[in-house]
């Protein structure tokens, strides 16, 4: 999802003016709209606006993220997907190296928003996040409160923002975990009591008019993009919007640019141009600037890709975290069955349920268990095992898994179970994550993971993420399948080395349309084996 936008992006116009003490605006990096920015008016015409029937109310603002924004751009020609599925791990099991973190820094209405969006348009990469340093300001207190509502806080000091917070939410977002980023609400200058989960990305552009101002912020940023705008054009940006859009007279604008804006500007923004790597001139209409962005951004990601293709595990042994079920004459036979396009619905369903309990039965006896003696009614006594753990929870990938849900509470009583849908994006072939429902307190339990076959074991590496984020034990997950493909075990085993994988079969082929040969069909007709066609 894109994290956050400069709030003034999102303010609707103003019907009236602002009482003397209105909070103070912050500036939007985002372009007039189009009937505005072709034939502009000159700055003496804004001037001479008829002043509008002053208002004792404060200026209404909203927040920094919409909670009904959707995750994903849309572009004239695509869609670029920002949020629903955390890149950690690629189809060959190899963990994608930190993300790429582009920092776009300059002053305020130098149109940082609208080169962000311009990078992200011509990347083409289909997972992007978009942070903004206006979702990290401070919470004000009672006294700031006070000053802000007369216009006499500057937002504009590197004091304004949680700095700490923010160091601390990038360098995850880096590494690729999931992150609670703050929803600050600009109205009461504070933040919402919900917090906005986002996930890792390939691609990070941070924008911030104090991106780099501080060291340990810059050490995370693998590219540094300053946008150089003339600042009489940001003063007139600001006045366009503050007199078009939001009724205020000129005096007020001009004295808070006079009194903050450009003083915080010439003092701590502009100095760190000396930081950039590249520096824009004319923000959004410098293309020239913007392809060269997007050609080294491109090198890198395809330095990640070469090296992630370079340690695959075709033809290595098989890991030792698998386990396959002995395949005996039964289990040799009911696999007949259920990879005979011949067999009935009937059949089907019930052999590969008789093979879905063998293979439950098989991985409990991994479940940790300790001595205990009990006394029978015999008298006499008994030296035996016991679980020593208090659960187990039982994740379904849905919709496939849900056909071993049947299995294993029939053989685990009183078993917790959780969903988790993943589905694959068939224009970029990534798996994306559209539902999660997951039983309180987890992070304790044995979690059986299910998946009805598993190929690439991209959705599976998914999944296991998932729960590792509600912070899961590693070596307590459990990934059954009734089979798999030698790649999807390699993928799942090299992502995560303690995750005990368990399975009746392993089929070595995967076709093209990454279907495993010979196998026993797609997830889909799994599914409708068990539950008929939802159409």
């Amino acid at each position: 999802m894109v994290v956050s936008r400069r709030e003034e992006e999102r303010a609707p116009p103003m019907t009236s003016a602002p009482s003397p003490c209105a909070p103070p605006g912050r500036l939007c990096e985002a372009p007039s709209p189009p009937s505005r920015r072709s034939g502009a008016p000159a700055l003496d015409s804004l001037t001479c606006r008829p002043p509008l029937t002053p208002s004792l109310s404060p200026r209404k603002r909203t927040t920094s993220q919409s909670k009904t924004e959707p995750p994903l751009l849309r572009t004239s020609k695509r869609t670029i997907y920002t949020a629903g599925r955390p890149p950690w791990y690629n189809e060959t099991g190899t963990p994608f190296k930190e993300a790429f973190v582009i920092g776009l820094c300059g002053g305020s209405a130098s149109g940082k928003t609208t080169v962000a969006n311009k990078i992200i348009e011509a990347l083409d990469v289909p997972w992007v996040v978009l942070l903004s340093m206006d979702s990290f300001y401070k919470v004000l207190n009672k006294d700031q409160q006070q000053l802000a509502a007369c216009n006499e806080y500057n937002f504009d000091h590197p004091d304004a923002f949680d700095f700490d917070l923010l160091i601390s939410v990038l360098r995850k977002l880096k590494e690729g975990k999931s992150v609670k980023v703050p929803v600050y609400d600009f109205t009461t200058h504070s933040r919402s009591k919900e917090w906005k989960t986002i996930y890792g990305a390939n691609v990070i552009v941070f924008e911030g008019i104090l991106a780099f101002a501080n060291k340990e912020l810059l050490q995370l940023l693998d590219m540094k993009v300053f946008v150089d705008t003339d600042s009489d054009i940001r003063l007139v940006r600001r006045l366009k919007r503050d007199i078009m859009e939001r009724g205020r007279e000129v005096a007020g604008v001009i004295k808070q640019y006079s009194k903050f804006v450009k003083p915080a500007f010439e003092q701590y923004i502009e100095p760190t141009m000396q930081a950039a790597d590249i520096v824009v001139p004319r923000g959004g209409e410098n293309f020239v600037a913007l392809d060269l962005i997007v050609q080294h951004v491109h090198s890198q990601l395809e330095k990640v890709r070469r090296a992630a293709l370079a340690s695959a595990h075709q033809g290595q042994p098989l890991p030792k975290t698998l386990s396959v079920l002995d395949s005996t004459p039964q289990v040799r036979g009911m696999h007949t069955i259920i990879r005979n396009k011949e067999t009935t619905r009937d059949e089907f369903i019930f052999y590969s349920k008789r093979l879905m309990r063998l293979l439950i039965e098989h991985a409990l006896s991994f479940l940790p268990l300790k001595p205990v003696t009990v006394e029978t009614p015999q008298g006499t006594v008994y030296e035996g095992k016991r679980f020593h753990r208090q659960r187990i929870t039982g994740v379904s990938i849905l919709r496939a898994g849900e056909t071993m849900e049947q299995a294993l509470t029939a053989v685990c009583k009183d078993i917790r179970l959780g969903k988790i849908l993943i589905q694959t994006n068939h224009n970029t072939g990534e798996p994306e994550l559209h539902y999660l429902r997951l039983p309180k307190e987890i992070s304790e339990d044995y979690v059986i993971l299910m998946d009805s076959t598993v190929s690439t074991g991209a959705a599976a590496m998914m999944a296991i993420r998932v729960l590792l984020d509600h912070d899961v034990q590693e070596d307590r997950i459990f990934l059954l399948s009734l089979l798999m493909a030698e790649m999807g075990v390699h993928s799942v085993a090299y992502a995560f080395p303690r995750v005990r994988i368990i399975t009746t079969a392993v089929d070595k082929r995967v076709s093209e349309e990454f279907h495993i040969i010979p196998g026993i069909g797609e997830k889909d007709a799994v599914h409708v084996f068990f539950f008929g066609d939802p159409s």
